[in-house]
């Protein structure tokens, strides 16, 4: 029988945090506000969808985040607490982080849904799904994936794309994403041929995507878990680095001081 994975699972890439446990065969979930917001509330809202679970930390697999592309603090803060805590686990021996791209998640998140109103067996669904998410500045976030026998892998690297540029590859069967009332009015003319569903990525994405990902080798060590950034900022404003260093610097203290102890 394989083993079941346990994993954390959390994206704050958009202006919504998603967060979700897993014990193998149990989802736990959690959403609420992201961006700045997330810097401040992520760490308590794990730990209590830990205990909600009754998981310890050292008792996971694997620390699941979405490593962008998105906001730039987001990524910052869902980084830094991927790295704190997988440094302080385990007394210091620390746990493996797997990083997935936001939109994979993306595409992920709007395939299963894409099921789900088709009445479709999981085996089943588009396999080539184009994710977009705003990354506003009138520009979109592009990126297109095929999902085969489990897997997902990207077509092509992600691009930054204005609205009225967008040209999908004419294999793409889905289009999914957040950007669809946003720029509505931008599109060209033949967008509306591709069949189209909004979604944010979801800590339950990641969590769907996590084993085939973590049995591929695509787990690191908490010190190469960097975020994806695909527009360049020259630096973070001095609330936002102060913001990003109180989030790490809890979670090593979090980690370290309690191991997240099970509670039944």
């Amino acid at each position: 029988m394989p083993k079941l994975l346990k994993f954390l699972a959390f994206d704050t890439s958009t202006d919504r945090m998603s967060i979700a446990v897993t014990d193998g065969l149990r989802v736990w979930e959690h959403s609420g506000p992201g961006g700045a917001h997330a810097s401040t509330t992520l760490i308590p809202a794990i730990l209590a969808l830990l205990a909600d679970a009754g998981l310890a930390l050292g008792e996971l697999d694997a620390i699941v985040f979405g490593r962008g592309p998105g906001s730039f603090t987001g990524l910052r803060t869902a980084c830094a607490v991927a790295q704190g805590l997988a440094f302080g686990a385990n007394h210091g021996a620390g746990i493996p982080v797997l990083p997935i791209d936001t939109l994979m998640a993306v595409a992920e998140e709007a395939r299963f849904h894409w099921r789900g109103t088709a009445g479709a067996s999981s085996a089943d669904g588009p396999s080539r799904v184009t994710a977009l998410l705003d990354a506003r500045m009138s520009e979109m976030y592009v990126k297109s994936y095929e999902f085969n026998s489990g897997m997902c892998q990207p077509i092509k690297d992600c691009e930054l794309v204005r609205p009225e540029k967008l040209m999908p590859d004419p294999t793409t069967e889905l289009l999914a994403g957040n950007v669809f009332g946003v720029y509505s009015d931008r599109f060209p003319a033949g967008l509306a041929s591709f069949d189209q569903v909004s979604a944010l990525p979801t800590a339950t994405a990641l969590l769907r995507l996590a084993p085939a990902l973590a049995n591929a080798g695509h787990c690191v060590a908490a010190a190469l878990a960097l975020p994806l950034y695909v527009r360049d900022k020259v630096a973070l404003t001095t609330e936002e680095r102060a913001q990003v260093k109180a989030a790490a610097a809890l979670a090593v203290l979090t980690a370290v001081a309690a191991d997240l102890p099970t509670s039944g």
